[in-house]
C-alpha cells in the first residue's frame, strides 16, 4: 500500500518529503484550474522542476492528452529515476499516474489530491487510467504512488458543486461499510463539517478494503456501489449540455442500486427510503428523460465488474453491509432508473 500523509501544512510537509527522496528530475502535472488555484500554494517550496498543465475536465481524460504528457516528459528529458507530482483532482491523479506508470515502463510519482472526491477516493488504491470512446476508465493499470499527501487546505479552492460531488463518495463509504459513520454525516448544512476528520475516516475505510483485495478480485468491488448505474449515467451525458459531475451521477446510481438491493437481496424498505431521502436531500433531483433510459442501461454492459455479458452489481444487504457480484439484467437497470425518476426530494 502507498504511504498516506495527512498534512496540516502542505508546503513544509511537501518540502520535508521531497528532501527525503532521491530523484534525477522533478515534474508537476496539473490541470488548468489547479495550476491557477493550487500550484501557487506549493510552487515556492519545490526545487527546480518542469510543469505541465492540461485543460481541465473529464472530457480531456483521454489518450490524446496522455500523448501530450508523454511528449512533454520526452522533451524535458525525464528518465526512469525521475519523480512526477500529480497535483489535482481525480482526473489528474488517474491520468498523471497512468502516464508516469507507462513512460519508459514506469517512473515514480506521488499524488497530491486537491478535491474532496480525489482525497477520499481516487487517490487511494492504485487505480490509474483514462476514458476511451466514451467509456469510463476503460484503459489503465494498477500501480501505487510513492505517497499520497492529503491536505484539507485545498478544499477552500473548490466551488460548492465540486465539494458536494466528493461528498457522494463519503456517503458511499458509510453505506457500504459503517452504518454509524453514515448516520453521523450531515444532510443539513453538509458543507459545514470537520473535513479533516471526515477525510481520515473515509480514507481509513477505503484503505482497509483495498488492503484485503488490491486487484479488485472480490471484496474491493463493494467500493463500486452506485457506480454501475452511476458511471453509465455519467458516460451517457459526458459530452452534452446535461453533463453531470462524478458525484452527482454516483448519487443517482446509489439510489438506483439501493432499489436493486431491495429487489435482489432484500434490502429493507426502510433502508431504501433512508438512502433515497438522504441523497436527494443533498444532491436534489435530476430529470432523466424516459427515452434515454435504455441507452443508459446498455452502457452497463461495459462495466469492469462484469463477467462476459452478465452485469454484476455491488448491492447492499443493509446500510453498512455490502455484497458484490450480484447479477442483474438489462431490464432491472431500466427499472431502477424508473424508480429514481419517481423519487422526490
Amino acid at each position: 500500500m502507498e504511504s498516506i500523509i495527512f498534512s496540516t501544512q502542505i508546503a513544509p510537509d511537501l518540502e520535508r518529503f521531497l528532501k527525503s527522496k532521491s530523484f534525477s528530475k522533478l515534474g508537476v502535472i496539473t490541470d488548468s484550474n489547479t495550476y491557477q488555484a493550487c500550484y501557487p500554494l506549493i510552487q515556492d517550496t519545490l526545487p527546480a522542476h518542469e510543469q505541465f498543465a492540461f485543460e481541465a475536465g473529464e472530457v480531456n481524460k483521454t489518450l490524446d492528452t496522455c500523448q501530450k504528457i508523454w511528449q512533454w516528459m520526452t522533451d524535458c528529458g525525464f528518465d526512469r529515476k525521475s519523480l512526477i507530482i500529480n497535483l489535482g483532482g481525480g482526473v489528474t491523479g488517474d491520468m498523471g499516474g497512468f502516464c508516469a506508470s507507462t513512460y519508459k515502463r514506469g517512473v515514480k510519482f506521488i499524488n497530491i489530491p486537491t478535491t474532496l472526491l480525489s482525497q477520499v477516493d481516487a487517490s487511494v488504491g492504485g487505480k490509474l487510467g483514462v476514458d476511451f470512446n466514451g467509456f469510463k476508465n476503460h484503459i489503465g493499470v494498477f500501480n501505487e504512488p510513492e505517497a499520497v499527501i492529503i491536505s484539507a487546505a485545498f478544499l477552500s479552492t473548490l466551488p460548492l458543486p465540486e465539494l458536494r460531488s466528493g461528498y457522494a463518495e463519503v456517503l458511499k463509504h458509510g453505506l457500504i461499510r459503517n452504518e454509524n459513520y453514515f448516520n453521523s454525516l450531515k444532510l443539513q448544512h453538509w458543507e459545514n463539517q470537520s473535513w479533516t476528520e471526515i477525510i481520515e475516516k473515509s480514507v481509513y475505510i477505503k484503505k482497509e478494503v483495498v488492503s484485503k483485495d488490491p486487484k479488485e478480485e472480490g471484496l474491493r468491488k463493494i467500493l463500486n456501489f452506485g457506480h454501475t448505474v452511476g458511471h453509465a449515467v455519467e458516460s451517457y451525458y459526458l459530452d452534452t449540455e446535461r453533463h453531470l459531475l462524478h458525484g452527482e451521477a454516483i448519487a443517482i446510481g446509489m439510489i438506483a442500486e439501493a432499489y436493486l438491493s431491495q429487489t435482489h437481496i432484500r434490502l429493507s424498505k426502510e433502508d431504501l427510503e433512508t438512502i433515497s431521502n438522504a441523497l436527494l436531500h443533498v444532491f436534489g433531483k435530476v430529470e432523466i428523460p424516459a427515452d434515454d433510459l435504455e441507452a443508459i442501461a446498455q452502457l452497463c454492459f461495459q462495466d469492469k465488474k462484469n463477467d462476459g455479458k452478465t452485469i454484476n452489481c455491488s448491492l447492499l444487504k443493509k446500510i453498512g453491509d455490502c455484497d458484490y457480484n450480484i447479477a442483474v439484467k438489462l431490464e432491472d437497470i431500466i427499472d431502477s432508473l424508473h424508480f429514481y425518476n419517481t423519487q422526490h426530494p
